[in-house]
């Protein structure tokens, strides 16, 4: 009898699509990392649209994960890793709600472990966390030039001044 792959989903949204999408595809038992959008009241938004920060969506990665090698809870233990979520609607130099700190949940039990996570990491910051906690809605991936992005373009000025020391701060080659 074949023993078949469970997978689940977290969609979480730290700033840039770009730095987030780099790390998780780094950490074994994430099995996919797609870059999108949701939050907002446009269907089916653009780039563009997204960036003008008129349609209310974020930019958000989906993670697609094997939950018999990494939990939910150590996805978020990365999560507060990886930006600061004491910034309101913003990661570094990358302004706008479209950059905002959030963690969609996909069901009653995820929406629980967020709380308490986002309750957990507060001790780690001294201003308050400001990373919103919301039930997904529809996911939007992002236009394919997106995806795979800092494997594809190392050596582009954002990804090397901004996703390569992330990835080399958390133990990854840049």
């Amino acid at each position: 009898m074949m023993s078949r792959e469970i997978k689940e989903k977290a969609t979480l949204a730290a700033g840039c699509f770009w730095c987030v999408e780099a790390v998780y595809q780094r950490i074994e038992g994430v099995l996919e990392v797609i870059p999108g959008y949701l939050g907002g009241q446009t269907e089916a938004p653009s780039y563009e649209e997204v960036c003008r920060g008129d349609t209310g969506h974020a930019e958000a990665v989906e993670i697609v994960y094997d939950p018999s090698s990494i939990t939910y809870e150590k996805l978020l233990d990365l999560f507060w890793q990886i930006h600061d979520p004491t910034t309101l609607n913003q990661q570094g130099a990358d302004i706008g709600t479209q950059y905002r700190s959030a963690i969609f949940y996909h069901n009653d039990a995820q929406r629980a472990i967020a709380e308490r996570s986002k309750q957990t990491a507060q001790a780690m910051f001294d201003q308050p966390i400001v990373t919103e906690v919301t039930a997904a809605t529809a996911f939007t991936p992002a236009e394919r030039y997106h995806h795979n992005y800092y494997n594809d373009n190392r050596m582009a000025g954002y990804c090397r001044m901004v996703i390569a020391p992330k990835l080399q701060k958390l133990g990854f080659d840049g």
